[in-house]
């Protein structure tokens, strides 16, 4: 077949279903809202949860080797807390985090896989504070709580 056979199939077919409708047909309008519909979701979004998590899990509760905290900055303590929360948010078990704070302070946080505890969603995890060459490690579990907030288990870190 030629290029000009292949185009004019289609539009050959194109053509025919455009004439297939036999008659007229009134269609109704359907009707029309006076006022604004607002849906609000029965759930918060996944976005709303993150962010509200967030703001609430601090790696001071637990997270973080309290010795490592003292010497840590706001910036440090920030970095931190985040890959903190997304590690145990959305980490993959054994795919360490990373972050780096101020004055070449670093860190990784690993996770272990999910476990539901008491209808709660669970994990291990390492967190792992380097500052001037010394390593501080803190190891727990951390339980997500119904309101999103990740806590550390009590007795585990």
């Amino acid at each position: 077949m030629n290029r000009s056979t292949l185009l004019a199939i289609p539009l050959f077919a194109l053509a025919l279903a455009g004439c297939s409708s036999t008659g007229t047909q009134q269609m109704g309008q359907a009707p029309v809202a006076t006022q604004p519909v607002v849906v609000q979701p029965l759930v918060p979004t996944s976005a709303q949860t993150v962010q509200q998590a967030r703001l609430t899990t601090s790696i001071a509760n637990g997270f973080v080797d309290p010795a490592a905290l003292a010497r840590m900055s706001a910036k440090d303590s920030s970095e931190a807390n985040s890959a903190q929360f997304y590690a145990l948010q959305f980490g993959r078990p054994g795919a360490p985090r990373q972050w780096a704070g101020d004055s070449g302070t670093t860190g990784s946080v690993a996770v272990g896989p999910y476990v539901r505890v008491n209808n709660l969603d669970c994990r291990d995890f390492t967190h792992t504070v380097k500052i001037g060459g010394t390593d501080y490690v803190r190891k727990g579990t951390a339980c997500r709580e119904q309101n999103g907030n990740w806590s550390v288990v009590p007795g585990t870190a």
